[in-house]
C-alpha cells in the first residue's frame, strides 16, 4: 500500500529518514503515527526506527541527546524540531511484567516489529510513502479488529499494560477485539496488579475520555479486568449500571467528570480514599468531589447562588450534562444567570480585607474576625450588602453591636 499524500509532520521528518538512508542505513515512520495516518486521524508523535546502532546515528546528525540510548533511542535535533530515533531492537527477560531486562539491538525490521503490542500498531512506513505491513494489520483496520502480534499470551505477559492499552485502543478506535487476543487479556489480566498504578491510571482515564468509551468499558468488564484495579473488584454490577443509565452518545467532558460519574456508579464512599488508591493529585481529588457533592445537591433543589460562587459555573455545567445523559431535567440557562448576577466571583475581589478591619475596628485576629469575614462574603454573594466600603463598615458596625456576634 502507497499513501497518496503525507502529513506535514511526516514530510517535515522525511530528511531525517533520507539523511540515514544515505549513510547506507534504513530508516521508517513506525507505530500508532503510521496506522492514524491511514485511517486519516490526526497525528501526535513521529516516532522513527533504523536499522543504524545508536552510536552510529550520532555521527550522521550533529545535534543528538542521549535520552534513552541503553534502549536504543537517540533525540536528533534537527531543523529546530525533535525526533525520537530508536534502533530496531529485540527485548528478553521481561522481570516486572512491564520492562525487559535486556534489549539486544538488531539490523532486521522485522525483527524489531515482532515486539510490537497489536497488529494495527506494527506498521512501517519509508520515505517513498509505502506502507510495510508485516502482519496483517492493513486487514485488521479493515475489518476493525484488534489482534496482538504472535502469541497473545507471550505479548501481555511481556507488558502487562498492553492489556489495559488494547482496551484504550477498543475505546478510541471503535475496533472489535479478535477472540484469542481477548482470551489473552482475560487470561493475564491478574499481571496488571505488577503495573504501577499511575500507568494504569492513565489508560483508563484515556478509555473513559474516547469516542467509544463504552464499547472500551464493556470489553474491559468481559475481560474481568476490573477484578484487578483499585477499589473495582465487588463492582462488575455497578460498572454495567454506569453503562446503562447513560445515553449511548453522551461523552465526557473532563476527565473529572468522568471518574466522578464513576465514583457515584460504584457508590464509593471515602472519594478521597479511593482516588488516593489511584495515587491521583490532591487537585483532582477535590475537583472530583466537588462533582459529586454538587451533583447530589441537584437532587434536592434547583442551584443557588451560593452554589455557583463556591463550585463554579463550570461544575455546575459539567453535572447538568450527566443529569441530561440520564434523563433527568436540566436548567442551564439558571447557571448562566446566576453566575452573570454575582457581584463577587472570589473572595479576593472583595474591597475590604481583614487587615483594614482589625485596624478600623481594632480587632484582633481570630476566629470572631474569620467569622466576620465569612458574613460578610455571604451577604455578599447572596445579594443582600453591596460590595462597597461604606457599605462593608455599616455592616461590621451593626454586626459588633449585636451581642449574638460575640455568644
Amino acid at each position: 500500500m502507497k499513501l497518496k499524500t503525507l502529513p506535514s509532520e511526516f514530510q517535515k521528518a522525511l530528511p531525517i529518514l533520507s539523511r540515514i538512508k544515505e549513510y547506507g542505513y534504513e530508516a521508517y515512520f513506525v507505530g500508532g503515527s503510521v496506522r492514524d495516518v491511514i485511517l486519516d486521524h490526526p497525528i501526535h508523535d513521529v516516532d522513527i526506527a533504523t536499522n543504524a546502532y545508536p552510536e552510529e546515528i550520532k555521527k550522521i546528525f550533529p545535534r543528538t541527546v542521549d535520552i534513552g540510548i541503553e534502549h536504543g533511542t537517540v533525540l536528533v535535533l534537527f531543523d529546530e524540531e525533535e525526533y525520537e530515533v530508536t534502533t530496531f531492537r529485540t527485548e528478553e527477560g521481561y522481570v516486572d511484567f512491564r520492562r525487559p531486562s535486556q534489549v539486544h539491538f538488531v539490523r532486521s525490521l522485522k525483527e524489531d516489529l515482532k515486539r510490537r503490542d497489536f497488529t494495527v500498531n506494527a506498521f512501517a512506513l519509508n520515505n517513498e510513502s509505502e506502507v510495510i505491513d508485516l502482519f496483517g494489520g492493513l486487514q485488521d483496520l479493515e475489518k476493525k479488529t484488534l489482534r496482538a502480534v504472535g502469541d497473545a499470551s507471550e505479548r501481555f505477559y511481556e507488558d502487562a499494560l498492553r492489556i489495559m492499552r488494547g482496551l484504550r485502543f477498543v475505546s478510541s478506535l471503535g475496533f472489535t477485539i479478535e477472540e484469542k487476543t481477548l482470551s489473552a487479556m482475560k487470561a493475564n489480566a491478574n499481571l496488571l496488579e505488577n503495573i504501577s498504578v499511575e500507568r494504569v491510571f492513565i489508560e483508563l482515564d484515556k478509555l473513559l475520555m474516547s469516542s467509544f468509551w463504552q464499547k472500551g468499558l464493556k470489553q474491559l468488564i468481559l475481560c474481568d479486568v476490573y477484578l484487578f484495579l483499585p477499589g473495582l473488584k465487588n463492582c462488575k454490577k455497578n460498572l454495567q449500571l454506569m453503562l446503562d443509565e447513560l445515553a449511548p452518545s453522551f461523552q465526557f467532558e473532563t476527565s473529572e467528570q468522568a471518574w466522578a460519574n464513576l465514583l457515584m456508579s460504584i457508590q464509593v464512599k471515602s472519594i478521597k480514599g479511593f482516588l488516593k488508591k489511584w495515587k491521583t493529585s490532591n487537585e483532582f481529588q477535590k475537583t472530583v468531589e466537588n462533582l459529586i457533592t454538587v451533583y447530589h445537591i441537584r437532587l434536592e433543589r434547583s442551584f443557588s447562588s451560593q452554589d455557583v460562587y463556591r463550585f463554579g459555573k463550570d461544575i455546575l455545567y459539567q453535572v447538568e450534562s450527566l443529569r441530561e445523559a440520564k434523563g433527568l431535567t436540566v436548567n442551564q440557562e439558571r447557571i448562566s444567570k446566576l453566575d452573570s448576577e454575582l457581584i463577587i466571583h472570589n473572595k479576593s475581589e472583595i474591597v475590604v480585607n481583614g487587615r483594614q478591619l482589625m485596624s478600623q475596628y481594632h480587632l484582633s485576629p481570630g476566629p470572631k474576625l474569620g467569622m466576620l469575614l465569612n458574613e460578610i462574603e455571604t451577604e455578599i454573594v447572596g445579594g443582600n450588602l453591596e460590595n462597597c466600603q461604606e457599605k462593608i463598615f455599616r455592616f461590621v458596625e451593626r454586626r459588633l453591636v449585636d451581642e449574638s456576634f460575640f455568644s
